[in-house]
């Protein structure tokens, strides 16, 4: 057994019970789950939900807790974190970049920290607004921040491979807290940081 798969098997995620639950869907839709090219298909999506959903298990503020002391005050920023996520309403994946810039209080973190955090709460049903906010709330009541400002940009299966079916359409949601929110001027410049990558 490899060591993901261990790490995985530690999750309290009742695999067989999912099982049970692929194979009656496969009935429902006329499917034969004993035919050979479907007959471990139930525990496969086992393994594979109890993968995407591993962060239910985790507690992401974990990942800030071991921090610097630094007088550092100007933004610091990671973009371009890829993810993806689970929709809670139609459990189709969403995919995309987080973008997470602070202004510290005195405390910096590990810059691979915020990935973290991000995979945390990525791998759990998510929808992308609440994922954004939780981030950001992360951040000031971890690290007590001045600010925190966090972009997602996702696209959704859930419109682009059935209902509307638009491929290529991309949500956008922020949260600003702090200085990002209350300043125009510091929350215009980490979106110019965020998007104005020809500057730089």
């Amino acid at each position: 057994m490899s060591e993901e798969d261990k790490s995985i098997n530690e999750f309290a995620v009742d695999k067989e019970r999912i099982a049970r639950a692929v194979r009656e869907i496969l009935l429902a839709i006329g499917e034969d789950p004993d035919r050979e090219g479907l007959c471990e298909t139930p525990q496969r999506v086992a393994r594979m939900y109890a993968e995407l959903f591993k962060g239910m298990h985790e507690d992401p503020s974990i990942h800030l807790r071991k921090f610097f002391t630094e007088e550092y005050d100007e933004i610091v920023l990671v973009r371009d974190i890829a993810f993806n996520s689970i929709c809670e309403h139609h459990l189709l994946p969403f995919m995309g970049r987080v973008h997470i810039g602070y202004l510290p209080s005195g405390r910096v973190i590990g810059l691979s920290k915020l990935a973290r955090v991000v995979e945390t709460i990525s791998h759990r049903p998510q929808i992308q607004e609440r994922m954004t906010e939780e981030i950001a709330n992360l951040l000031v009541g971890e690290l007590r921040v001045r600010g925190a400002g966090v972009v997602i940009e996702a696209e959704h299966t859930c419109m682009t491979i059935r209902g509307i079916r638009k491929p290529g359409a991309i949500a956008v949601t922020s949260a600003m807290k702090g200085t990002f929110r209350k300043d125009e001027r510091t929350r215009a410049e980490i979106l110019n940081l965020i998007y104005g990558r020809t500057k730089m």
